[in-house]
């Protein structure tokens, strides 16, 4: 707005460069030469105000939420960004589940992930480390079998990865066809910590086995194969959680030990649902040697992949990817694409599991070589994707049902003034005109009265333009 009383007061404060309200005898001006950062600051209010006729609190109220939505999205990124670091308890060194974590540690180095390893005496030492709440570990190999007396409820399954087959090595010249022949002999049932202890107490007491006079031994693979070896022991309870690979070779390549032969398995495994029969073909470990020397029938749980409930979706679709190109391959005890598998047995499979065996990889994880560029991403999705898709169409529903509210109220008055102005052609006494005048004072009053935004400015004088035009007919004498 410029008027003449304003030019000359703006010359006059130009110098001073202060914010001051100026009226002159014409016109109003705010002039706000100095504050760039506060109209900037205040845009949105001033937009959603002017725009939707608010008041200055509600449009600093609405305006607020909106900013305070968008940086809740943005914490919420912020927050739920998977650690670089996750810490595994796997198995013995040498062992079958120490093998696993070294890959795993190889794999998820290339995607930027850090696992630290932590060897355990075997699967029950691993689940006891997640059940506990300081213990620092958030993933690990147990197999089944082992839940009995535990809390599971923080702990989920990725699925299992493999199987875990029981050995059984024995000194004897004749085979031994029913665990119930080892009464009265010195077995070697593994470490306490170990999944092996477990199984082989389990079996053992099915079989009538509880102690004397069977001397039930308490020692590590390697202790237990050197006393089968010089017969301090005369059989040994071996599974790969806890057993180095090299020493489950000797056993096998040696002449003088048997393996056995679960002639028993399809009892065992519908006895204990945890158990599969696991079949060896006759010269599968070493073709040239032809070991073992005959099929070969063991059983044994699977190994599952168990985690802590609040594991990173993220990262739980990492490890997948990763166990899928560790356990993926064919092996002697089962074939190609097996594993790992969503075969659910004590623990719960996971949400993010499930969804992974269902559809795989997400988009974003498939089409980005990046870990952290696809999480990035992803989060992103996550947590804006639902806010447009709330506040696009709302941006575009309320200002056509705010402008609809608005013309409503134009409509009221101009229904009203279009009747008065029929009633005043019909009228012609003086009388009836001055009732008429004061019908139309009501109807200014009501329209001086509508706040309305300012892009509605054009229809609001429009109308009290209408409102003069109508006094004016009042007003002049009949014909």
């Amino acid at each position: 707005m410029r008027c003449p009383a304003s030019e000359r007061t703006r010359q006059k404060i130009g110098a001073g460069r202060t914010n001051r309200l100026i009226v002159g005898p014409v016109c109003r001006v705010w002039f706000a030469m100095d504050s760039p950062k506060v109209a900037r600051r205040h845009r949105m209010v001033a937009a959603l105000s002017e725009t939707f006729g608010l008041s200055t609190a509600i449009a600093s109220v609405v305006a607020l939420f909106i900013v305070a939505v968008c940086l809740l999205a943005v914490v919420w990124v912020v927050r739920s960004a998977p650690p670089r670091t996750l810490t595994l308890s796997s198995g013995r060194p040498g062992s079958t589940f120490q093998r696993y974590a070294e890959s795993y540690q190889k794999i998820l180095a290339t995607h930027g992930v850090t696992l630290q390893v932590v060897p355990s005496e075997g699967s029950k030492e691993n689940l006891q480390r997640l059940e506990a709440a300081g213990s620092g570990i958030d993933i690990g190999f147990v197999q089944g079998g082992l839940t009995e007396g535990v809390n599971l409820d923080g702990l989920v399954s990725l699925g299992s990865v493999s199987y875990q087959p029981l050995w059984i090595f024995y000194r004897s010249s004749t085979p031994i066809n029913r665990l119930s022949e080892l009464e009265g002999k010195r077995i070697a049932i593994g470490d306490q910590g170990s999944g092996t202890h477990v199984l082989a107490l389990t079996l053992l007491k099915a079989n009538g086995i509880t102690g004397a006079p069977t001397a039930l031994l308490d020692l590590d693979a390697e202790e237990a194969a050197k006393g089968l070896a010089d017969g301090t022991v005369d059989a040994l309870f071996l599974m790969g959680d806890s057993a180095p690979t090299q020493t489950l070779r000797a056993l096998v390549r040696s002449p003088e030990l048997q393996a056995y032969n679960f002639a028993q398995a399809d009892a065992y495994v519908r006895r204990y649902a945890y158990l599969n029969r696991i079949e060896l073909p006759e010269g599968s470990m070493d073709l040239g040697k032809n070991l073992p020397a005959h099929d070969l029938v063991l059983v044994g749980p699977t190994v599952e992949l168990v985690a802590r409930a609040g594991l990173n979706s993220a990262l739980s679709d990492l490890l997948l990817g990763v166990a899928q190109e560790v356990h993926g391959k064919s092996g002697i005890f089962h074939k190609r694409g097996e594993f790992p598998a969503p075969l659910e047995h004590e623990f719960k499979l996971s949400d993010d599991a499930l969804r992974y065996y269902k559809s795989g990889k997400s988009f974003l994880y498939r089409a980005i070589d990046s870990f952290w560029l696809a999480s990035l991403l992803n989060r992103m999705l996550v947590a804006f994707l639902p806010v447009v898709l709330v506040l696009v169409p709302a941006i575009r529903f309320f200002p056509s049902a705010y402008k609809w509210g608005i013309q409503l109220r134009f409509y009221r008055c101009y229904r009203r003034l279009l009747c008065l102005e029929q009633d005043a052609v019909v009228s012609r006494s003086n009388e009836q005109r001055q009732v008429l005048l004061g019908q139309l004072d009501e109807i200014e009053k009501v329209v001086n009265r509508l706040k309305v935004p300012a892009s509605f400015g054009d229809r609001f004088y429009g109308l009290q333009g209408h409102i003069m035009f109508v006094r004016e007919r009042l007003k002049a004498p009949p014909h």
